[in-house]
């Protein structure tokens, strides 16, 4: 199964990922080498870099584990293809401009059809690879344009969250669909289902988080894949598995949460609106 990845902050924070430590917690380890990604946000844009050849085995992964960048949004992606060949155009996370703000996204799961899928038409937002994933992200960017109108006008939460909730409903329908998106301002948080090791079945849990308060000691968090170093602040992960012995809290299936500045501000059950 691909690996998901997302870190959100109240102040910018530096941020060191091993991509290779994160793909160990696949089942089995060694079945992701597809790809992998991470985007940083800087200000109004996005540091993206990805790559197609196997973590273990990228210079670029390297040279990342060995940076120290700082930034208070961040979303990372390891690959299992399902759908579409090895090319840096299917590699994750996305990043689109929508209203003039650079929107992010990464998906965990298989949709074989979305294509066909007439509630999920990607409309002016075309695909440049053949992934499903990209495809779910077009289709949810082209319900997102009816709330984004301008960049310097955050659209209520609330709203952006109901849209996301229903556009997450309609794609549960086609399969797992675990994922993380960003318009810049949230952190968007959307589990499912994912293959457990012990059973080998799609069941709940697909992503767990953590919130943490972090004191003056300069670490905010450790574990196996990602440290986040920074003081006295804020910070929530989000994962496709526990990545320490913290008390990780699982989200449901079709539950949604909101993070913003380090916070889960805001959390969706994925049943209907009454």
């Amino acid at each position: 199964m691909c690996e998901l990845l997302g870190m959100s902050s109240n102040q910018r924070a530096t941020t060191r990922l091993s991509l290779t430590k994160l793909a160990a917690h696949s089942a089995p380890p060694t079945s992701i080498k597809d790809g992998w990604g991470v985007g940083y946000y800087e200000g109004d844009d996005v540091r993206l870099v990805k790559g197609v050849e196997p973590a273990s085995e990228s210079d670029w992964v390297r040279f990342v584990e060995n940076q120290d960048i700082r930034s208070a949004l961040v979303m990372a992606h390891i690959r299992k293809a399902t759908m579409g060949e090895l090319a840096y155009r299917n590699a994750q996370p996305f990043v689109r401009e929508l209203a003039g703000r650079v929107h992010m996204f990464a998906h965990n799961g298989w949709l074989p059809d979305i294509r066909s899928a007439p509630q999920l038409s990607s409309g002016r937002f075309t695909p440049v690879g053949e992934t499903d994933s990209e495809q779910a992200f077009c289709a949810l960017l082209q319900r997102m344009s009816g709330v984004w109108r301008s960049a310097s006008v955050i659209p209520p939460l609330e709203q952006r969250l109901s849209v996301i909730a229903e556009f997450a409903a309609e794609l549960r329908t086609l399969g797992p669909a675990n994922f993380l998106y960003s318009d810049g301002d949230t952190l968007f948080a959307h589990g499912d289902r994912r293959k457990q090791e012990a059973s080998g079945r799609a069941i709940p849990p697909g992503l767990v988080f953590l919130e943490r308060r972090c004191g003056r000691n300069g670490i905010a968090f450790e574990a196996s894949g990602v440290s986040v170093a920074n003081n006295d602040q804020f910070i929530t992960l989000i994962a496709s598995v526990p990545l320490s012995d913290d008390p990780w809290q699982a989200l449901s299936e079709g539950e949604m949460i909101a993070i913003r500045n380090g916070k889960v501000t805001a959390r969706h059950s994925g049943l209907p609106d009454l």
